[in-house]
């Protein structure tokens, strides 16, 4: 509405029947032109009829599944925060009024629905709710669709939808723009029933609008702030190098008296004044909105370096290198000589999984950016989070590790959280912090995470990201400052796909991954392994240290360890405290060493089936056969059952095999 008409910005209810005759006429195939129509309604009428809309619809289509509205949100997450006050009043405000308010993303998907319960009932049977598209190819002519097309508040009422079924409703909305770069990035509307029609909604959701842009504007200049202050130092590069300052948008905010004339020999140009957003350096983990974006053809991927504060990346600095010269930068790529490879503390063996590991772990260590380990139990997730502790910055502060598995809700609340005096039955007098605070300028590492409570992740994730923890029973914030290591052996894509662990929290922790290699995959590192825990535990137990036989060797290196490297420790140690002389053989080994396991696991088989019969041997061969394919893991065997381990465990020794579950590792499947 660019000739700036306030006639146009309002919809008459007095025109209807006219209206009516126009939607007709147009429908016909005449002219629809009309001195009560206005504009940009007849303009969105012939875009609808250009795209073929089916006028007499009478809803948006289906809207989205859950996880793939999971996604949405969460790629929508700022919008959703800054809207989220707003919205939560609008139940009470626009109570007996007949109205709801929506959020739309900038192509008209809802994101979210409150008002009046009358309301937003009918708005469901219209398909107006989460998930539902209401772009104006889908719907037809909307208050929503009209605002993202003219980029202006709208008000479309009744008969000036294009769809038949939608004419019943009246609607007012307005756009959300990006306050730095002017985008819009969603829409606000108020709607209801024609009857409900009120001039009043448009000037609601415009005001709506700027107290969410003015939300937004204020977080984006403090992530600005927190980007500038985490890297000043990085500006004084006597060596000559350019440094661009890009916020986590990709957006240009800062140069150095170098960058300019850099970008000049690439054949670049910066205007700071109206700077164009570099593709590919979108916050990293926004997995799902930079997916396809490729870097510009001038910049190379090792000159940028990601700027983290208190975990969370707050953009980018880009390095370029002087005129003839190269970045005073390690590569990211595994070093070649292993003379000039850094020691990373804890981790021993030289296979290539493991170097890998361990390379990458090095790397990440440099920066707070919460890390993932990834890996079956027993690998030694927990030497490599002390191993990237002691590799990284807050080195000097505290190590606290906390294993979210086999506590209760409430112990494991207590434990992160902790609690102030009074908090519940039992709590410690005078209070007590959690392991959260204690990990104040250090390093918190969650072994289990993925058995963290659905309920609890939340609080977790608001931990994250505001750096501010409540204590049970205490209603005032405590600020804490520490990276975060976390640890798991299950799936937790798949874990967040079947409910069990939210989408938000998955991408906040798992912004970077490590995989650490089972024993059996790392070749040639049983040996070396062996030979440190030999030392180690014959030192710790004050004996004459042992050696071990060749043949032991052969025995050890050949063996699947489905306990990995923790299985292997244990088993050293049970070697040196039982064996008298000072060098282990093979005898010494236990059965499933020997190369005996299958045919003990065949013997028990044979001989306990025997005396069963019915659903009982059936149970029982069910069991065997599981045992065999996960070569006695208990855990593995209970979860391809569908029981719980404990019940697995009263299982074996109903039928005599809880003293001979060894006898199925290395049995072959």
């Amino acid at each position: 509405m660019n000739g700036g008409d306030i006639r146009n910005l309002f919809s008459n209810p007095e025109h209807e029947l006219k209206v009516r005759e126009s939607w007709e006429r147009f429908l016909r195939g005449g002219p629809c032109s009309s001195d009560v129509l206005r504009g940009h309604v007849e303009a969105s009428w012939k875009r609808c009829a250009d795209a073929k809309v089916d006028p007499s619809i009478s809803k948006a289509p289906s809207p989205l599944d859950g996880r793939d509205f999971e996604i949405l949100q969460y790629q929508h997450s700022d919008l959703i925060e800054a809207c989220r006050p707003i919205m939560m009043t609008a139940s009470d405000f626009l109570a007996e009024t007949g109205t709801v308010m929506a959020l739309t993303d900038q192509r008209g998907v809802v994101l979210g629905v409150e008002g009046d319960v009358k309301a937003m009932t009918a708005a469901e049977q219209i398909h107006f709710m989460p998930g539902a598209d209401w772009n104006e190819f889908m719907t037809g002519t909307n208050a929503v669709a009209s605002a993202i097309a003219l980029g202006e508040p709208v008000q479309i009422h009744a008969e000036e939808h294009f769809c038949e079924g939608i004419k019943r409703w009246t609607c007012s909305a307005a756009v959300i723009r990006d306050p730095l770069r002017g985008e819009v990035l969603g829409v606000i509307d108020v709607s209801g029933l024609n009857r409900s029609y009120s001039r009043h909604a448009l000037s609601l959701v415009v005001t709506a609008a700027n107290r969410i842009e003015s939300f937004l504007a204020k977080k984006e200049m403090q992530f600005r702030y927190r980007l500038i202050e985490n890297s000043i130092s990085r500006f004084t590069a006597s060596d000559g190098t350019g440094v661009i300052l890009v916020d986590r948008h990709g957006l240009p905010i800062k140069l150095n008296e170098h960058a300019p004339s850099l970008l000049v020999s690439l054949g670049q140009t910066l205007d700071m004044n109206r700077p164009n957003r570099i593709s590919g350096l979108t916050d990293a983990g926004r997995e799902a909105v930079a997916r396809g974006e490729e870097l510009p053809d001038w910049l190379r991927p090792e000159w940028i370096e990601p700027i983290f504060d208190k975990g969370e990346r707050v953009g980018s600095a880009v390095r370029i290198p002087p005129r003839g010269g190269k970045l005073r930068i390690k590569p990211l790529a595994p070093i070649a000589k292993r003379e000039e490879r850094p020691e990373f503390p804890g981790a021993k063996g030289e296979s290539p999984e493991l170097q890998q590991a361990t390379d990458k772990a090095i790397q990440l260590a440099k920066s707070r950016v919460p890390i993932l380990l990834l890996g079956e139990t027993g690998v030694g997730k927990e030497v490599f989070a002390r191993g990237i502790h002691a590799s990284s910055r807050m080195k000097d502060g505290p190590f606290v590790a906390l294993n979210c598995g086999g506590l209760s809700r409430e112990l494991l609340a207590s434990e992160l959280f902790g609690h102030v005096d009074g908090a519940f039955t039992g709590a410690r007098r005078g209070g007590v912090a959690g392991k959260i605070e204690a990990a104040e300028g250090g390093t918190l590492f969650l072994d289990e995470l993925g058995e963290m409570p659905l309920d609890l992740q939340p609080h977790f994730l608001r931990v994250l990201e505001d750096g501010q923890i409540y204590r049970l029973g205490d209603t005032a914030p405590r600020q804490v400052r520490f990276r975060l290591i976390a640890a798991t052996n299950r799936d937790l894509r798949q874990e967040v796909a079947e409910g069990r662990f939210r989408m938000d929290l998955f991408y906040r922790i798992s912004v970077t991954s490590i995989r650490i290699p089972a024993l059996r995959e790392r070749s040639g590192d049983v040996r070396e392994l062996s030979n440190v825990f030999i030392r180690q535990l014959c030192e710790f137990h004050e004996l004459p240290e042992k050696t071990l036989a060749p043949e032991v060797f052969s025995s050890l290196e050949t063996y699947a360890w489905p306990g990995n490297v923790r299985e292997l420790r244990n088993l050293i140690e049970s070697l040196i405290l039982t064996t008298e002389s000072d060098v282990i053989g093979v005898h010494d080994l236990p059965p499933e060493l020997q190369g005996t396991s299958i045919k003990s696991a065949d013997a028990i088989e044979e001989v306990s089936a025997g005396n069963l019969s019915g659903l009982a041997r059936s149970e029982f061969e069910q069991i065997c056969k599981v045992l065999r394919e996960t070569s006695g893991n208990a855990t593995l065997a209970a979860k391809q059952l569908g029981i719980a381990k404990s019940t697995l465990y009263l299982k074996l020794k109903k039928y005599s095999l809880d003293e001979s579950l060894d006898s199925w590792r290395s049995a072959p499947q």
